[in-house]
C-alpha cells in the first residue's frame, strides 16, 4: 500500500447495528434475571409472612388455653379424632360432640412490588389434649390405711400437667404448609 504521506485515511468510527443488536440482547437476558430474582423473592417473602403469622397463632392458642386453666381439659369433655387422638371438640346442634377445627384470618398490608398489596391468609387449627393418665399421679398414706401399691380404689389420682399439640395448617401455592407446636399447661 503505497500511500502518499499527506493523504487522509477516512475511518469511520462509531456503533454499527450489530453491537446494538448484542448489547439490548445481553440487557434483555440481565432484565429476565432480575426479574425472576425478584418473583423468588416475592414468594420467599410470602412464604415467611405465612409461617411466622402461623407460629404467632400456635402460640396465642396455648396461652388463651393455658389461661383456661387445667381443669378445663379433663377427658370426659374431649373426643377423639379420626387418629386416635383426644382433640378439643365443639357440640353440634344434635347435642353431639365432634372435634373442632378453628379458623382465623389474618391479613397484612405490604409492598412487594410496584403496588401495595394486601395479604389474607386463613388458617385451620387443631389441637391434640394428652390423656389424664399420661400426667397423672396415684398418692395415698399408709397411716389412713390408704396402700396405693396394692389396691388403686383407695388412691387419690391427681391431674398435674397435659401437653398440648397445637397444628396449624394454611395454603400455599397448590399445597398445604403446616407446622405444629407443642405446650404444657400445669
Amino acid at each position: 500500500m503505497n500511500c502518499p504521506k499527506n493523504a487522509k485515511i477516512s475511518r469511520k468510527r462509531g456503533i454499527g447495528i450489530l453491537e446494538v443488536m448484542v448489547a439490548a440482547l445481553v440487557l434483555g437476558i440481565l432484565y429476565a434475571a432480575v426479574s425472576n430474582l425478584q418473583k423468588g423473592n416475592r414468594e420467599a417473602l410470602l412464604r415467611i409472612r405465612g409461617r411466622d403469622g402461623a407460629t404467632e397463632i400456635a402460640q396465642n392458642v396455648i396461652d388463651s388455653l393455658g389461661a383456661l386453666g387445667l381443669a378445663s381439659f379433663t377427658d370426659d369433655m374431649l373426643v377423639t379424632d379420626g387418629d386416635g387422638n383426644l382433640t378439643l371438640a365443639k357440640t353440634i346442634e344434635d347435642g353431639t360432640r365432634v372435634p373442632d377445627t378453628i379458623r382465623i384470618t389474618r391479613k397484612w398490608m405490604g409492598q412487594p412490588g410496584l403496588t401495595e398489596n394486601t395479604m389474607s391468609v386463613t388458617y385451620s387449627v387443631t389441637v391434640d389434649v394428652s390423656q389424664d393418665a399420661d400426667y397423672a399421679v396415684k398418692s395415698g398414706s399408709k397411716f389412713l390405711g390408704e396402700d396405693c401399691s396394692a389396691d388403686d380404689s383407695n388412691c387419690a389420682v391427681h391431674v398435674f400437667a397435659k401437653r398440648l399439640n397445637v397444628t396449624v395448617s394454611w395454603p400455599f401455592k397448590n399445597s398445604t404448609q403446616s407446622i405444629n407446636v407443642s405446650g404444657v399447661i400445669r
